[in-house]
């Protein structure tokens, strides 16, 4: 079960698409969106990232930080960022340590197999560091104005 609203959200450390190591904690000050996916350059989590590109400028406007994590590598992210012109921070979780942390690893099922993989899912974190709103069970489609809307409330 994802951690719930009302409670500072755990500080990690996760290395981006550069290779680069970067802390939650660097972004004190100011709201961050930390979206969970489950893979990079499949169907829903392609459609969910181009959401929030095309709604970038509102999301600057507003002094939001975009920060994606999945399990995947800082390369295969690279490419991910690159082929759909991401202009935010994609986070390589590879040991899915920080999905665990925040309740997001567990028991999915597709096409009638059953795994363990990102449950998608979005936190709203305050400038103060603590989780303002949990989005789960996220439609990839409409998801970024949900979380316009929300940030108008925060």
């Amino acid at each position: 079960m994802p951690l719930q609203a009302g409670i500072p959200a755990p500080d990690f450390t996760l290395k981006d698409e550069t290779g680069t190591e970067r802390r939650l904690s660097d972004y004190r000050g100011k709201p961050v969106v930390l979206y969970f996916y489950p893979k990079d350059d499949t169907p829903g989590c392609t459609t969910e990232a181009c959401r929030f590109r095309d709604d970038y400028s509102a999301y600057q406007d507003a002094g939001v930080t975009i920060l994606g994590v999945s399990p995947d590598t800082p390369k295969s992210h690279a490419k991910f960022k690159e082929k759909y012109q991401l202009p935010f921070t994609l986070l390589a979780d590879e040991g899915h340590t920080v999905a665990d942390m925040y309740g997001v690893w567990g028991p999915k099922k597709f096409m009638g197999r059953e795994y363990d993989g990102v449950l998608r899912t979005t936190f709203l974190i305050d400038p103060d560091g603590n989780i303002a709103r949990v989005f789960e069970n996220v439609k990839p489609a409409d998801h970024s104005r949900e979380i316009l809307e929300a940030l108008q409330q925060v």
